[in-house]
């Protein structure tokens, strides 16, 4: 796989060196200590990026990386591979819990977020090749972004599934090369009780965040579910549901990931002193300015 080349609209200028400018369709906000919002951009290195899957197609994805004391990007202490939810249900790269990751835990917890549109999917990002299938020739796709993140050197990979990304981690993501699974909203409809014998042969960490009002697996039969896995940790989350809708909900997510991808780290921060952008053009078009699902732009429904 050849080495991507940096954006220069996203974090980097005309040379490939590290740019001041805000990324596109961000506005530079100077202030100092102020709280962390919905459409908080804090520091990073990004760029675009294409993975190429074994059945020949390339699909589009961005990379944040944390940026080091000379602004240069710097070796992650982990690295997210995020699969997002359900394509025809208005799930993509972009939705809003991935955004909000990219956006705050490169700086936050010195984590690489890798996001990328599963084959068929779109975003403003671009389209990724090839067509859906139902989580069946995703496989590759899984594959091509593990291979990605180990063929760049990013250390300590964790899968991230939500919804139908979750599926795509327990059916095909038990690779050696990462160090366990997160799952968001897991509805099990794909999976099967035979993937979930496999995972637990396979050994590696499994995190299973379960909302109390989820449309399809709530905590106490996710717990029953899960009890295939022996190794699985299954969390149930008060008053959340399967959107993971509100900052109140998208902080306790982001916090169950950084405390188990990096365990011993402080929860995050809710307020940053040092420079930050504000997402302005609909470049999170899972959610609108409060935090609340848009469906101005693209109406997102329950993603299983």
């Amino acid at each position: 796989m050849n080495e991507q080349q940096p954006n220069p609209q996203i974090r980097t200028g005309p040379t490939g060196e590290p740019d001041s400018r805000p990324a596109h369709g961000t506005a530079l906000v100077t202030t100092a200590d102020t709280p962390i919002r919905a459409l908080t951009v804090l520091p990073a290195h990004r760029e675009d990026v294409e993975l190429h899957t074994a059945d020949g197609l390339t699909l589009v994805g961005e990379l944040a990386r944390p940026l080091g004391p000379d602004g240069r990007p710097h070796v992650p202490a982990a690295t997210l591979v995020t699969l997002h939810p359900l394509p025809t249900h208005g799930g993509y790269m972009d939705s809003h819990v991935y955004r909000k990751a990219s956006w705050r835990l490169p700086a936050l917890a010195d984590l690489a977020v890798l996001r990328f549109n599963t084959r068929g999917t779109s975003s403003p990002r671009g389209t990724s090749q090839g067509s859906f299938d139902e989580g069946v020739a995703e496989q590759f796709d899984v594959h091509a972004a593990i291979e990605y993140a180990e063929y760049h050197d990013l250390p300590r990979r964790w899968l991230v599934g939500w919804s139908f990304g979750t599926e795509l981690a327990l059916m095909h993501g038990r690779d050696p090369s990462i160090e366990g699974a997160i799952l968001l909203s897991p509805p099990l409809r794909r999976a099967s009780d035979a993937d979930l014998d496999a995972w637990d042969a396979f050994g590696k960490p499994l995190v299973v965040l379960v909302p109390e009002h989820d449309d399809y697996l709530k905590p106490d039969e996710a717990r029953r579910r899960f009890a295939r896995v022996r190794q699985a940790e299954v969390i149930g989350v008060d008053g959340a549901k399967h959107l993971w809708v509100g900052e109140q909900a998208v902080r306790r997510v982001l916090d169950e990931i950084v405390a188990h991808v990096l365990p011993g780290h402080p929860p995050l921060p809710t307020r940053w002193s040092g420079p930050s952008s504000t997402a302005v053009d609909g470049t999170d078009r899972t959610v609108a300015p409060d935090g609340t699902p848009s469906t101005q732009e693209r109406p997102t429904t329950t993603q299983e």
